[in-house]
């Protein structure tokens, strides 16, 4: 397996700009899978196929039986796995960064507006009278906080939604793709019977119980980062949901407002022509 240093300094960029969720998430991928999957899953599938063994003499009939048995072998799906969920994080990472390097070239055209317009203030006495000032225009909300960390909003809010959904999506296909290409259990006997077998052939699988425990291991994993996924989703839509309503977030106000239109304190002509009224009927 080849080295993971590339895609975790990736990810680790990606982990400034994301949620405490998805800070998590990213750390069950860096420990539990990445380094798991290169210090001792590799070990255990390192004699795979040398160790696949049948009790047959005929040419080919064992290859083809291992290629039955393993249609892909554990540790290559499970490299593609991470390769998958981590892609739609790779491509936020790449949103970001645009976002910021459009934000630096902002900052630096305003610095360029800024001395040109000193130097027409120091020559144009228009200036002194806020004419070329600009200030018509509306300034942009900063996009980092007051702690220096990317504001998650906007377009880069759906990008990062997006990034949840398609991870979700990828984690519950490849737990569908294990289950139904070899299931969560290896059987030490393998039955097999193509061409060019000559009848049903017995093979042998090596250490079937160890594979085992980490193919269990790796399903654990692969439904927590399922679950965080989810629980991420909940958080983001929840949160949007609170500040879609602006009438739980100033009762007083609207309870004033509802108050003042009672007594009618918003209509003074109307109150003014209703006692006017009143008086002429006395």
């Amino acid at each position: 397996m080849g080295d993971w240093s590339f895609l975790g300094r990736l990810l680790e960029n990606a982990q400034e700009h994301s949620t405490v969720i998805g800070k998590v998430w990213l750390t069950v991928l860096f420990i539990f899978r990445i380094l798991v999957l290169g210090a001792a899953a590799e070990e255990v599938w390192g004699d795979e196929q040398s160790d696949f063994t049948c009790n047959t003499q005929q040419p080919g009939c064992e290859n083809v039986c291992y290629d039955e048995a393993f249609p892909i072998s554990h540790i290559r799906f499970w490299v593609l796995q991470i390769i998958f969920v981590s892609t739609p994080t790779l491509i936020y990472l790449g949103h970001v960064l645009h976002i910021v390097r459009m934000e630096e070239k902002r900052r630096e055209r305003e610095e360029e507006h800024r001395k040109s317009g000193r130097h027409l203030e120091d020559h144009d006495p228009l200036y002194h009278n806020g004419v070329g000032d600009g200030g018509g225009k509306k300034e942009k909300p900063p996009i980092r906080d007051e702690h220096g960390k990317i504001r998650i909003r906007g377009a880069l809010l759906r990008t990062y939604i997006f990034n949840i959904i398609f991870k979700t999506l990828f984690e519950v296909g490849f737990i569908l793709g294990q289950y139904f290409l070899y299931g969560f259990h290896l059987k030490p006997l393998y039955k097999c019977h193509r061409w060019p077998c000559p009848n049903t052939v017995d093979c042998f699988i090596s250490r079937p119980t160890e594979k085992t425990i980490f193919i269990i291991f790796m399903l654990v994993v692969a439904c927590v980062s399922l679950v965080l996924n989810l629980l991420e989703i909940y958080h983001l839509g929840w949160k949007k949901v609170k500040q879609g309503l602006p009438m739980n977030s100033h009762p007083t106000r609207s309870r004033s407002c509802w108050v003042q239109m009672a007594v009618g304190t918003q209509s003074p002509s109307l109150n003014t022509a209703y006692w006017s009224r009143r008086r002429t009927m006395d």
